[in-house]
């Protein structure tokens, strides 16, 4: 349960940190390239990938869709938190979980049974409840978390077409999807620096270092759990999902004064009870 309770921290961590960073102006691609830095070389020492058993028959075309579209979603990420708040963001992401169990649905003709069925309704309901503006608010940036809800599912689509390929350990795809990561952040900000003579700034370093440290540790300690609790991964599931909605709407709320309407806080306990039906819907 330790390693369960200490993934849930590091993934609220990297949106609290990706808030603080709003106060110092800083600059998100830099951020995001220095992140991958250092979840690179956590993820090189910890795991000790071997990369001789990579060979040109590995899923280099789901490493390079990954590899791009994770630091364009963690900008949206970024985007979302600092418009919308810890909250509603943590609870766009988690919901993102339904996108792979429709494409399960639809592209690999997976049977639904009616937890599921029941479970995806409410979890749509839900994320339409957490979305929306309140009243006389029109600067409600809804299309950032609607990219991180489609942007987290496709790649957790991908995701599970790599764990597929156990030819390579997971742990080594991972490593090659970081490298390729930080190589498409790396030409943004090389861009950036030479093109739009943006400067790089110590802070954007500090902030990417403490992001990469948390966002592995989200990483290492999920993993971790799921082997702890081997025989039972719908607790983890379960616990991952909920745990960040909770935590993160209550650290968004008491520390960052993030206001929630009725409808939206309706909507976040909605999005708990979608989780408990589509866990339920495994058994």
């Amino acid at each position: 349960m330790l390693f369960l309770v200490l993934s849930i921290l590091c993934s609220v961590t990297v949106g609290v940190i990706f808030k603080i960073t709003r106060k110092y102006n800083a600059n998100p691609i830099q951020i995001i390239a220095f992140n991958y830095v250092t979840a690179i070389s956590l993820c090189y020492f910890t795991f000790s990938p071997d990369l001789n058993v990579v060979h040109t028959d590995a899923p280099w075309n789901i490493y390079a869709a990954v590899g791009i579209l994770l630091p364009i979603v963690f900008l949206f990420l970024f985007t979302s938190i600092k418009h919308m708040g810890i909250a509603k963001t943590d609870a766009a992401q988690r919901l993102s979980l339904f996108i792979p169990i429709i494409a399960a649905w639809l592209i690999f003709k997976e049977e639904f049974n009616s937890y599921k069925v029941i479970g995806l309704i409410i979890g749509f309901i839900a994320l339409l409840f957490i979305l929306k503006k309140q009243s006389g608010n029109d600067q409600n940036k809804w299309i950032y978390p609607a990219a991180v809800f489609i942007g987290f599912g496709i790649i957790d689509i991908l995701f599970k077409q790599i764990a597929l390929f156990t030819a390579l350990p997971y742990t080594t795809s991972l490593f090659i999807v970081f490298d390729i990561s930080l190589a498409v952040s790396l030409l943004v900000v090389v861009y950036d620096v030479a093109v739009k003579k943006v400067k790089l700034n110590y802070k954007n370093i500090l902030f990417g270092g403490l992001v990469g440290i948390f966002n592995f540790g989200n990483i290492l300690f999920y993993l971790k759990a799921h082997k702890a609790f081997a025989e039972n991964p719908s607790t983890v599931f379960a616990g991952m999902n909920m745990g960040v909605i909770v935590l993160g709407s209550l650290v968004g709320m008491l520390f960052f004064k993030e206001k929630l309407s009725k409808i939206n806080i309706l909507g976040l306990i909605l999005a708990l009870i979608a989780i408990v039906f589509i866990v339920k819907s495994q058994f």
